[in-house]
């Protein structure tokens, strides 16, 4: 039925505005007799449970950050079998993000182009949801991604970010430093050594107890990559999150002049699954066994995500693959890898 929907009516449809019709089902779902009929029908298998960072996860496959930027489908997303919920990217002041058009369906490579630009409401907003979520829903298991608000200098971002994480820290179980977005300017060149080490610091600091993780971008160098692992270990965080979107569009099947239309952004779904188990191996390789690695880019399968977890990864994550899969994709993923 969800193929048929996604034939006939989503793949007509510009991709942000089915995304916000989406958005509203799935905050119908987390409201209960719904969410009861949901959880019954999607709970992850006991044998799947997973400890990472001092927590334990229903499942070890969560939603990664980008879908719900404003804390609106947590429950929904919950209920529909996902073992966490990574939310934002949040940043210090409120933003509009980039002009519309500014999301893209690649279907014939089930992927993704985005420029969205971190919109978002804020991390006071965003503060203020959790703060009601914790209340009502304790017991699920919340990410809170943070980046730079889009008119702080690069130079002033440690601040930026500082502030971020102060608001959202206390209410997250753990916070994912986003320097690795392509839509923000200045952005990635904050994943160069020597400018992210004060940044990690600062944040762990105002971060107190919550675990700091750091996402990265494909387009690294594997030497790159390698030091950036090894600073996250010297700078104790809790881990790494590997990957965020790709700007290449090297191998793709679409339509040349269909990319070329869709224009800059970055790249989600299955052209990303061979690059980010790359980076997934580089960074096991340079830090410690029990050292947290979320992997990201190209999971769409039950297959998908037993390989990253056989490759290392502590947890998995989704994106993409809910757009082209719908809304029992995280339940069909658990089975599997339940049954394996």
């Amino acid at each position: 039925m969800y193929a048929f929907v996604f034939r006939v009516l989503f793949s007509k449809i510009d991709p942000e505005t089915v995304h916000h019709l989406v958005a509203w089902v799935i905050r119908l779902i987390g409201v209960p007799p719904f969410s009861w009929i949901a959880r019954a029908l999607t709970r992850p298998a006991p044998s799947i449970r997973t400890k990472a960072i001092g927590l334990w996860f229903p499942s070890p496959f969560g939603m990664a950050a980008g879908f719900d930027k404003d804390v609106r489908m947590v429950r929904g997303l919950a209920a529909l079998g996902f073992g966490h919920v990574e939310v934002g990217t949040v940043t210090a002041i409120p933003q509009d993000g980039n002009p519309r058009p500014r999301l893209f369906r690649l279907i014939p490579d089930r992927a993704i182009v985005n420029r969205m630009g971190f919109n978002n409401h804020g991390a006071a907003a965003a503060a203020a949801q959790l703060t009601k979520l914790r209340r009502r829903n304790p017991d699920i298991v919340i990410g809170a991604n943070i980046g730079k608000s889009r008119v702080v200098e690069v130079e002033n971002a440690t601040a930026d970010y500082v502030r971020s994480a102060s608001l959202v820290a206390p209410l997250a179980d753990y916070l994912a430093v986003n320097v690795s977005s392509p839509n923000t300017p200045g952005l990635r060149g904050l994943q160069a050594v020597e400018t992210l080490a004060p940044l990690l610091r600062a944040v762990r600091e105002a971060a107190g107890t919550t675990p700091v993780l750091v996402k990265i971008a494909p387009d690294l160098s594997d030497e790159e990559i390698t030091a950036i692992a090894q600073l996250a270990v010297r700078e104790e965080l809790a881990g790494i999150i590997a990957t965020n979107t790709t700007i290449s569009r090297e191998g793709l099947r679409t339509d040349s002049a269909v990319v070329e239309a869709a224009g800059a952004g970055g790249l989600s779904g299955a052209p990303l699954k061979a690059r980010s188990l790359e980076v997934l191996r580089t960074v096991r390789a340079a830090v410690p066994e029990d050292f947290c690695v979320i992997s990201v880019g190209g999971i769409e399968t039950g297959a998908d995500a037993q390989e990253r977890l056989d490759a290392g990864a502590t947890l998995v994550q989704g994106y993409s693959g809910f757009i082209y899969e719908g809304p029992f994709w995280a339940r069909k993923l658990n089975r599997a890898l339940a049954a394996r």
